[in-house]
């Protein structure tokens, strides 16, 4: 397959997110949860995972960021949100390369 060169295969399993306190129905669950799929596939594509994760590890739990909120939170802006969050977490993100998380164990995975 000669355009996967240089690809690495990714499976990223998240079996739970407890999404408490938010301003969301529960109806809204399938939009937020595509949404943060659809997000978090493309920061991984473009950034990539940490270095921790990159070797194929499980961990049982993540320090996501912080999510935002305004306004008007439609679900797929609180989607992408909480994606945008949970790449901090995994992600090779510019504030990581920057070391200005403020967290002492990024991602909160063991080194």
């Amino acid at each position: 397959m000669k355009g996967d060169q240089g690809r690495m295969k990714m499976n990223v399993h998240i079996d739970r997110l407890i999404l408490e306190g938010l301003p969301a129905t529960s109806a809204q669950g399938p939009q937020i949860g595509a949404a943060i799929q659809q997000e978090l596939v493309r920061l991984l594509t473009a950034h990539g995972l940490t270095d921790e994760l990159r070797g194929g590890i499980a961990v049982p739990r993540i320090r996501a960021g912080v999510i935002q909120l305004g306004a008007e939170n439609q679900p797929v802006r609180l989607g992408n949100s909480i994606a945008q969050a949970v790449h901090e977490g995994i992600g090779n993100s510019k504030q990581r390369r920057a070391g200005n998380t403020g967290r002492p164990n990024p991602g909160g995975v063991p080194k």
